[in-house]
């Protein structure tokens, strides 16, 4: 057995097969000839056999925006290419992030792990080569790997045998426009500017890889990261036509907000909906698409002296199209890549898998962004195409996102690694069924506790029929509670749409009861519950959230309200 480059090689003794019939010096000769037919007769086409996989990721590009997952949103056609994959293979309907941010759900996907134990909670984790577990598990088994576009993990992805990645404006954000990249070379990285609009660079670049640098002698394994269609939504010019003339429909629940919320979002009288959560018109005080001061030139544009009702409409009109014409980009150039392994002839041996790093609003309960438990948020898009194997059909099996990594490597002939918490789901992707061993219930949690979108620290549980959620109010480091705690039990099979908190509903106590037993499992199989995070004192604190642990919330809401009440009358400097 030999090992280069973490490569395991097992060498089969063959003399004492042929050793009667030869002499020594012909049988050392023969065998060497033997050994260089059979590397080029067998070794070769196990190689070609293997799936090469592609791993597309676009940010933020959430399932409301995908037609192939229906919706108001279908008709308009945004991303046909994803909509031919999907047509062609595999759409996994549940399919969820546990931490709905990019740091932290890109480390997630590399690694297998929860982010407790990754240790990318949020956007400055940092992901050192050593823990790029997929990319080292790949290049065992035999793959060239590369990843292009978007990394954002604060570290070089020195685990891939080759990188060209977006770098600057927020940590490794990138440019929409003329963007940067660090490229990997034979001893360590150069800077690269490209001209042009960010998809078209990242496309540019994966081609480029194709034609000039990957080795054709082995499968292939390429992470291809598109950064749009992440805020601020900048599109080519090419695309500021499309949609001009049309008028988007709008989510039900964007002006109506029903039943949705708690304590923990809203306060005891809704005094907390001006400060907590990003809205699409002027909900929120500071941190909404209409305001004048944001960085987007067409906020300057808006009549100011429309009614809050008018220019909702107009702020969300513009939102949509921006986001969907940034989609637009990503599809187009998706379908340049898939036109290239079609004319290559790797198109058939190719797992190709499209997702987003998570979801995203698109005006839904007048919310902007991502972050939060709810639906639009937790559920990305992950479709996968390979006639070979995979099944066309859909399937409502719960997965998550540390789930992808062990069905990447089980895909690659790999088994999926003890130190990894996913597991793989390459036989739902098959076959169209689930297990009856398969997990019922995908975990959440978001630890950015009111940073940037002002969305409090939370907690949840998510199965077929249920979401039970707990906004514990504090950062990971903090023992008390900032914002409110505060339960919320959505139904999801007669409220798809999380319009009605349930949690006080006495019908639901047995429900309520068995899904914070799970939830309790769960935190402690995932590490989450590690006592070195000291918001678990607030979690457990307000576990059973009885009459004086809603006491104690309302003077934290009230408290909370005062001050940031204050602050957000203040003019943005």
């Amino acid at each position: 057995m030999t090992n280069v480059r973490g490569i395991r090689f097992v060498v089969p003794p063959l003399g004492g097969l042929v050793y009667r019939s030869l002499r020594r010096s012909r049988l050392k000769a023969g065998l060497r000839t033997f050994s260089i037919l059979l590397f080029a007769l067998f070794g070769a086409h196990a190689g070609q056999e293997k799936p090469n996989i592609l791993f597309v990721m676009a940010d933020d590009h959430t399932s409301q925006a995908v037609g192939a997952y229906g919706g108001r949103l279908a008709a308009l056609n945004p991303c046909p290419t994803v909509d031919s994959l999907a047509a062609e293979g595999m759409v996994m309907e549940n399919a969820f992030c546990q931490n709905s941010i990019c740091t932290p759900s890109r480390a997630s996907i590399l690694t297998g792990q929860s982010s407790a134990v990754n240790g990318c909670i949020d956007l400055g984790g940092k992901l050192p080569a050593e823990r790029q577990y997929l990319a080292h598990e790949m290049k065992k088994a035999g793959y060239e790997t590369a990843v292009v576009g978007k990394w954002h993990l604060h570290t070089n992805p020195d685990a891939f045998d080759y990188y060209k990645v977006l770098i600057g404006h927020g940590g490794g954000q990138g440019l929409y426009f003329d963007p940067e990249f660090g490229e990997s070379i034979a001893k360590g990285e150069k800077k690269v500017k490209m001209s042009g609009h960010s998809s078209d660079c990242i496309a540019d670049s994966a081609l480029t890889w194709f034609k000039e640098k990957r080795d054709p002698n082995k499968p292939f394994f390429l992470k291809l990261h598109f950064k749009a269609p992440h805020g601020m939504f900048e599109y080519a010019p090419r695309y500021e036509s499309y949609l001009a003339d049309v008028t988007i429909p709008e989510p039900a629940n964007m002006r109506d907000r029903k039943n949705h919320g708690s304590l923990g979002t809203l306060g005891e009288k809704g005094e907390l909906a001006s400060v907590i959560g990003a809205s699409i018109g002027r909900r929120h005080k500071r941190k909404n698409y209409t305001d004048a001061d944001g960085r987007g030139a067409w906020q300057k544009s808006l009549d100011q002296s429309k009614s809050d009702e008018e220019i909702m409409g107009d702020a969300y009109q513009y939102y949509l199209k921006a986001y969907l014409r940034c989609v637009k980009g990503v599809d187009d150039n998706l379908k340049r890549v898939i036109d290239y392994l079609k004319a290559e002839g790797l198109y058939e041996n190719t797992v190709i898998i499209y997702t987003g790093d998570q979801g995203f609003y698109l005006g839904e309960h007048d919310y902007q962004d991502k972050r939060w438990p709810y639906e639009e948020s937790m559920r990305m898009p992950f479709i996968v195409r390979y006639p070979k194997s995979v099944k066309v059909g859909r399937s409502d099996a719960i997965v998550e996102n540390i789930d992808y990594a062990p069905t990447m490597l089980d895909f690659a002939g790999v088994e999926t690694p003890e130190y990894m918490h996913g597991k793989s789901f390459r036989s739902i992707l098959e076959t169209g069924q689930e297990p009856a061993s398969w997990k019922q219930a995908a975990y959440y949690h978001y630890w950015m506790h009111m940073k940037q979108l002002m969305v409090p620290g939370c907690i949840a549980i998510r199965t077929k029929e249920y979401k039970l959620i707990q906004y514990y109010g504090c950062l990971p480091d903090e023992s008390e509670a900032q914002t409110p705690p505060a339960w919320e039990l959505y139904d999801l099979r007669n409220d798809p749409t999380e319009d009605n908190n349930v949690y006080d509903n006495p019908e639901y106590a047995s429900v309520i009861e068995k899904l914070k037993a799970a939830l309790k499992t769960r935190r402690a199989e995932l590490g989450e519950d590690d006592p070195k995070f000291a918001c678990n004192k607030v979690i457990d604190e307000f576990w059973d959230y009885g009459p004086e642990e809603h006491a104690r919330a309302v003077e934290i809401s009230n408290s909370f309200g005062k001050k940031k009440g204050k602050k957000a009358e203040r003019k943005r400097p």
